[in-house]
């Protein structure tokens, strides 16, 4: 016997917010040791989007990561804005960080530095990133 659509739609469904307990990522020893949760679980996330490009990797979803491989050999009045854009973007997409804002660049040889803050629902997070350009 086949279930009517009607007895589906019916039923009542109950969302559930993500948790932000996730593996403990150790980037000086490069092991994962225990577990992490709320602030520090926000950086991890935060490290992971911004060093994941965007439809490289089929593990993740295509609303995962951030696209900066296009922007390499660009000019730098183009490059500086499309960063910030994309980097609130790719961070805000996560119902968990709220907003992004304070941007400073650092233009380098072949680089720029970012340097901004994440306002997440545990507290606001200073990073700091690099970008090949």
């Amino acid at each position: 016997m086949i279930p009517s659509a009607d007895s589906f739609l019916n039923q009542d469904f109950v969302i559930e917010e993500q948790t932000s307990q996730t593996y403990r990522m150790d980037l000086d020893q490069l092991n994962i040791r225990g577990m992490t949760d709320g602030q520090e679980a926000m950086k991890q996330l935060i490290y992971k989007i911004l060093n994941t490009e965007r439809y490289q990797y089929i593990i993740y979803s295509w609303n995962f990561g951030v696209e900066f491989i296009d922007l390499f050999g660009e000019p730098i009045s183009f490059v500086l804005p499309e960063i910030k854009r994309r980097i609130i973007e790719a961070l805000t997409f996560d119902s968990r960080i709220e907003s992004v804002d304070n941007f400073e660049f650092e233009i380098g040889k072949g680089t720029v530095h970012t340097i901004f803050t994440a306002h997440t629902i545990f507290g606001d997070v200073q990073i700091e990133t690099g970008v090949n350009i």
